[in-house]
């Protein structure tokens, strides 16, 4: 029987030691924090249950085939609900776009805001179904070594539809003209790390999968998927040590052969590494074992790094629904302060989620759990004079679009940033959500999957492929498996 390491237990960790253990292999998962899930950890203070990453759950069909693998489906460990309305953006002076789940009801809010609308989205959705279907089936499930992974019949027929060399902004207007339709069709990309004008037309595929295919929550909170991993990995024989930073992987003969932590050490046969990439090569590993040099990493584009308030409030809040998104100012410059000349920006968008609206159980009888996100440049000074600031600006916002004083009834408050993402999850550059999906970033030329001097150590997660986002992890944590298991036959 094979002995692997898998280094962190976030989704693409979690993901890679199910497959390994269903494959026969004694899995050990070490995890430097004192709770497995990584990024997507929880806490609870005073009542209070916060998600202390992800809060999206899109592409339901993405966490349905990974349990699939295992003879499971999702609803034997958590209760799915899909949100309706999906969301709301909040732009200026206090107008707001609600989108409802049906596509009726989406028909209809496109058509009260651009006359005609509805027509060209159904279009724009049908060019998105194909995207989506061409790049879950034949592209994001690849290990991309080499770009003739990528050559397939479907892929080449249909290469004009994906348009991989146009930009997501240049595809949305040539559909849409009110610039709140464009924000709308542009909102699901600003994470994946570039202006909308860098991020390839096949992104587009994002917003198929959040009109099309919905937006849904696990009752219980966003812990409960990685949650329900970590409950079959446990059944499939997986062992998880948490508390366990490794501090060097031995390697002989280009063959990693041990992982030393403080106070103890383990024999291997072979490693996932799903922590944060770079750090592992840096840290980690001896300078003539690495696949990159600092200069690399260096000229990579990230995708944001975020700061996050967990908020406690002592009573309920009327306007608010489960996922708020203020466009109340401007997108391009928001963008601009994140990817062209990365400074903290001067009045930025942000995001607030009031998962107490779904469930119950996150909150005490009477009050609302909030989390509210603003997407920022890695690699900033990060002070807590900076965050206060931050907190005091994007509550008078909140308060003015709400109608009514919150900030007095705040029970329970915490921040988290650049400086917390490094220290909890190594994170490079304090980033909060990996690398950028750019044109020169895509597939074959992201950092690679296979470590090439080690020929037992794989990457997964947000810095290799396919990318940042809880599906492409549960993703990223199989294809690493798969190279792993096919070295070993």
């Amino acid at each position: 029987m094979q002995k692997v390491s898998v280094i962190g237990s976030g989704f693409s960790g979690l993901s890679a030691a199910c497959f390994l253990a269903k494959s026969g292999a004694d899995v050990t998962v070490f995890e430097k924090n004192s709770t497995n899930g990584g990024r997507a950890r929880v806490f609870s203070e005073q009542g209070f249950t916060f998600d202390m990453g992800p809060s999206w759950y899109w592409m339901p069909d993405i966490f349905e085939q990974f349990f699939s693998n295992f003879g499971k489906k999702p609803q034997d460990y958590y209760d799915l609900v899909q949100l309706d309305p999906g969301f709301q953006i909040v732009f200026g002076k206090g107008e707001t776009f609600v989108l409802p789940a049906s596509m009726d009801g989406i028909n209809a809010a496109f058509e009260s805001i651009e006359k005609g609308s509805s027509a060209k989205l159904k279009k724009y959705l049908t060019e998105g179904q194909y995207m989506y279907e061409v790049g879950m089936k034949h592209l994001v499930y690849k290990p991309s070594f080499s770009w003739g992974e990528f050559v397939n019949y479907d892929v080449i027929k249909g290469v004009a539809k994906l348009h991989v060399f146009q930009s997501v902004s240049t595809h949305v207007r040539s559909y849409f003209k009110d610039e709140r339709l464009i924000a709308l069709m542009e909102f699901p990309v600003l994470f994946l790390g570039a202006m909308a004008k860098q991020i390839p037309a096949l992104y587009s595929l994002m917003n198929y999968a959040a009109l099309a295919r919905g937006t849904w929550y696990p009752m219980g909170g966003m812990m409960r998927i990685a949650g329900a991993m970590e409950e079959l990995a446990t059944s499939l024989g997986v062992t998880f040590k948490t508390g366990c930073e490794i501090e060097k992987i031995e390697v002989e003969n280009g063959i990693a052969n041990a992982m030393r932590w403080k106070g103890g050490r383990t024999n291997t046969d072979g490693i996932i590494a799903s922590g944060d990439y770079h750090h592992i090569e840096q840290v980690l590993l001896d300078e003539q074992h690495r696949n990159y040099d600092e200069k690399y990493w260096d000229s990579k584009t990230l995708a944001p790094s975020s700061l996050i308030f967990y908020i406690g409030v002592n009573k309920r809040i009327g306007k608010l629904i489960h996922h708020n998104l203020f466009f109340d100012s401007s997108m391009d410059t928001h963008s601009k302060e994140i990817y062209e000349d990365p400074q903290w920006p001067s009045d930025p968008l942000f995001y607030v989620c009031c998962p107490s609206k779904t469930d119950p159980t996150v909150a005490p009888d009477g009050m609302e759990n909030l989390f509210i996100l603003i997407p920022v440049a890695p690699g900033l000074q990060d002070t807590t004079v900076i965050r206060e600031r931050y907190f005091k600006a994007v509550m008078k916002r909140v308060e003015a679009y709400c109608g009514e004083v919150i900030e007095p009834h705040i029970v329970y408050k915490k921040s988290y940033c650049i400086n917390d993402f490094k220290s909890d999850y190594h994170a490079y550059k304090g980033n909060a959500y990996g690398l950028a999906n750019t044109l020169m970033q895509t597939a074959v030329l992201k950092p690679s999957l296979r470590n090439k001097k080690v020929s037992n150590l794989f990457y997964a997660g947000q810095l290799t492929v396919p990318g940042p986002g809880v599906p492409p992890a549960l993703i990223s944590g199989q294809i690493a498996a798969e190279q792993l298991i096919k070295r070993f036959k």
